[in-house]
């Protein structure tokens, strides 16, 4: 299906089947077999991995191989999985469509004339398609819940330092997480229990036990408490996607939790916020691209010219776009008004969840606006498609765990509900996912490509 979906930019096929061939030989003589055996799990080309290229969607990577695999891949294959290829992105991760590979986009397969979402659609659209049961992709600012709602499957970002971030190619260091993209909550949390956890080659990740999230997805809500904030409903938001998150929640209210409205004021300042902190971030991590280490070089007689040239050509218009928006926001006589202001207004939108957690147990709102939207529709105005994050921006911002779990449809498109929970209680949101999941026929649904 791929020559109609281009989710994928790499497959090992020779490799994915030798794997295969040794999982099938384990199985026939009967041996204890780990949690992914032989399950083919598809990787997010931003994730390095020992003999596959990671390109990050950039030509200033084309070809090039990591030496070493992230520690998500070292955990996938100690568990089993079979690693069959790296998915279609936008350009370092930098967008909301998929349009922005250097590659050419990613087709949503519930209709080819629409985007996946991005930034990790590939991997969204790999696994809506039915070409793998699982895949990985990062989250910096919706980039797993975002495409997991346009293509109807589940996606999760865990809690900032869930995940060891060791081998994933950095876009902002102190947003990204990678996260599980799945056909059901089961296999996400699944998929959550293997790469989960601490890693000595991450100082960022933390040092806590992770729980069975398996164990606990048949607890169900009873007793649970769910916010819903008042500026995240009704304005500005899709009637269809308004009305499929409302009934969403009635369906957790019958369920057995207590729906209470919540106020998340510094929502509508997530945006200008996160596009401040996120392309400064940007600037300092894609200053390595210069030609001289690894990657892309032009070459020339000038060592000025080199660096100029090369990441002239090498980088796509979106990436130029950030790393321009962020070395502005940290220069000399700005840094205080813009990216100074941004980080106070982060700890503005942290308080606000820790406010609302403290009468709650989750907080429940749209992943996006509007459903998939056409692709080319916005992508001369970048102003719009940065709206598309607007109710996932805010959980990277404080650091919490979102699921987007399928609620609805639009014009035969998927919507997508996000729960969103305390930090490191990936449990309790997996579980009010599942209870919702098993509640509805929506996570059953499929494309008509497949």
């Amino acid at each position: 299906m791929d020559s109609r979906v281009h989710a994928f930019l790499s497959v090992d096929k020779s490799s994915a089947l030798d794997a295969a061939r040794r999982w099938d030989a384990r199985r026939a003589d009967a041996d204890a077999l780990p949690p992914l055996a032989g399950l083919p799990v598809a990787i997010k080309d931003i994730i390095c991995s020992q003999g596959l290229p990671t390109t990050c969607g950039s030509r200033i990577l084309e070809g090039w191989r990591s030496p070493y695999d992230a520690t998500v891949i070292t955990r996938l294959r100690e568990a089993g999985a079979i690693v069959i290829g790296k998915t279609n992105l936008d350009e370092f991760a930098m967008g909301s469509s998929t349009e922005n590979s250097a590659f050419g986009p990613t087709r949503n397969p519930w209709d080819l004339a629409r985007v996946p979402g991005g930034s990790s659609g590939g991997s969204a659209a790999a696994v809506s398609a039915d070409m793998v049961p699982l895949a990985l992709g990062t989250d910096t600012g919706g980039s797993v819940r975002l495409p997991a709602a346009f293509t109807g499957i589940v996606g999760l970002k865990p809690t900032y330092s869930r995940v060891s971030r060791y081998g994933l190619v950095a876009f902002a260091s102190s947003l990204d997480q990678i996260g599980p993209l799945a056909r059901t909550v089961a296999d996400a949390a699944l998929l959550l229990q293997v790469i989960a956890g601490r890693d000595p080659r991450d100082s960022t990740s933390a040092d806590l036990p992770v729980p069975d999230y398996s164990a606990s997805l048949p607890d169900g809500v009873k007793g649970m408490k769910i916010g819903i904030p008042r500026e995240a409903i009704g304005a500005g938001l899709q009637r269809e996607v308004n009305d499929a998150v409302l009934a969403a929640a009635r369906v957790l209210e019958q369920a057995g939790a207590s729906l209470i409205e919540v106020s998340l004021p510094t929502i509508e300042y997530a945006v200008p916020t996160y596009y401040i902190l996120a392309p400064s971030e940007a600037s300092a991590n894609l200053a390595r691209y210069d030609g001289v280490k690894y990657g892309l070089r032009v070459r020339t007689p000038d060592i000025h010219a080199m660096y100029a040239r090369t990441r002239g050509e090498g980088f796509g218009t979106e990436v130029k776009r950030r790393i321009m928006l962020g070395t502005y926001a940290l220069s000399a006589g700005f840094y205080e008004g813009f990216f100074l202001k941004a980080q106070q207004v982060r700890t503005l939108v942290r308080k606000d969840f820790t406010v609302a957690f403290g009468s709650v147990d989750l907080v429940l709102m749209p992943v996006a606006p509007t459903v998939a939207f056409k692709l080319g529709e916005k992508a001369h105005d970048p102003l719009q498609m940065y709206l598309t994050d607007i109710y996932t921006i805010p959980v990277n911002l404080a650091g919490l765990p979102g699921i987007s779990v399928p609620c609805g449809s639009a014009d035969g498109l998927p919507i997508g509900l996000q729960l969103i929970g305390k930090p490191f209680d990936e449990a309790t949101v997996l579980r009010a996912a599942h209870t919702y999941e098993q509640s509805t026929e929506w996570h059953k649904a499929r494309p008509q490509l497949t």
